[in-house]
């Protein structure tokens, strides 16, 4: 099959395509190569996919509408997987724009493009964070999530909004799925998996927020990419309705969680770091910051009952996966 994905250099988007290259499949990828973080990790990301004959890249932002629906032409793909996004939950207290910019206008090219040429399934990402201030627990699909705490995660509420508006007037198959938590080798620099290891290899202190006592539904990338993968053979419609589902009554657009359903405490998932790398970190304990939330915890049930999976990966299998990359790619 064709793929069109936004977001290669990316963390999540690097997985895929190459998960799906290696299966055989064509893959265009759709990147800006933005500065937010280390250049030269996306680069190296993008030289590893550039390996496999059936793929290319189009570097080029998603705000650009007429280099996006230039690409898109040539390339006539049957799937679409929108991960490109202005990432971070705390760096949007301070860069609003970027956020406006990358997830707003950039999201609204994609559906834009997807109105025009009308691929079998358009997927985009949204994000746990768009559950707010809710706290019923786990977060469900079809929990009223009303209540954004941080620009990101209204930027990325929007976009589930406005998707379901273009698949109900314009009939794309449409499937937004919220992420919680991924980590994983080749992960992005400015999370906490990341800045931990650097931190404990470097003997400097690493901060703990919410004094230790946060949770979360911590989701190994490989296990992210299968349930895409998979979902990507269920275009939403009424003859795969299932239980529970998030199914529009007047859309062909659906919602699913890709989580475990096992959140783990953040002492566990340092002391899991602390104990691949051999060292003790200094822990610097300090309370919430903005725009956080103490627990996260997905409801798994929608997404097995399409796919038949879930993530499974114990973050003790997960974070020394990490850190064997971690050393090898840093030489540590």
């Amino acid at each position: 099959m064709r793929y069109l994905i936004t977001g290669t250099a990316g963390f999540i988007g690097f997985h895929l395509a190459h998960s799906l290259l290696q299966e055989g499949h064509h893959v265009l990828g759709v990147d800006n190569f933005s500065p937010y973080y280390d250049v030269e990790l996306k680069e190296d990301r993008n030289a590893l996919l550039e390996r496999f004959e059936h793929f290319k890249v189009s570097r080029l932002p998603l705000e650009d509408s007429r280099a996006l629906n230039s690409v898109w032409d040539a390339f006539q793909p049957e799937v679409v997987i929108h991960l490109a996004a202005q990432a971070g939950v705390r760096y949007s207290i301070d860069h609003p724009e970027a956020y406006i910019s990358s997830n707003i206008v950039g999201s609204f090219n994609v559906l834009e493009a997807a109105r025009r040429f009308k691929p079998h399934h358009l997927m985009a990402a949204s994000t746990s964070s768009a559950y707010g201030a809710n706290t019923h627990m786990p977060f469900e699909e079809n929990d009223r999530a009303v209540h954004p705490i941080t620009l990101y995660a209204a930027t990325k509420s929007a976009t589930e909004l406005m998707g379901h508006s273009y698949a109900h007037l314009f009939g794309v198959p449409t499937t937004f799925f919220r992420f919680f938590t991924v980590y994983g080798p080749w992960g992005r620099p400015d999370m906490a998996l990341f800045k931990f290891a650097k931190a404990i290899l470097a003997d400097e202190p690493i901060d703990v927020y919410g004094d230790g006592e946060m949770s979360r539904d911590f989701t190994y990338v490989d296990d992210l990419v299968e349930a895409i993968v998979r979902l990507a053979q269920v275009a939403p419609n009424e003859a795969n309705r299932v239980e529970g589902d998030s199914l529009s009554p007047v859309a062909p657009f659906r919602l699913v969680n890709i989580g475990g359903g096992k959140p783990s405490p953040l002492m566990d998932y340092i002391g899991e770091l602390e104990r691949a790398l051999g060292l003790s970190a200094k822990k610097n304990y300090l309370p919430m910051q903005d725009g956080d939330v103490p627990h996260t915890t997905a409801s798994a049930e929608l997404l097995e009952r399409l796919i038949d999976y879930k993530p499974h990966t114990p973050i003790s299998l997960g974070v020394p996966a990490f850190v064997g990359w971690y050393r090898q790619r840093y030489r540590v």
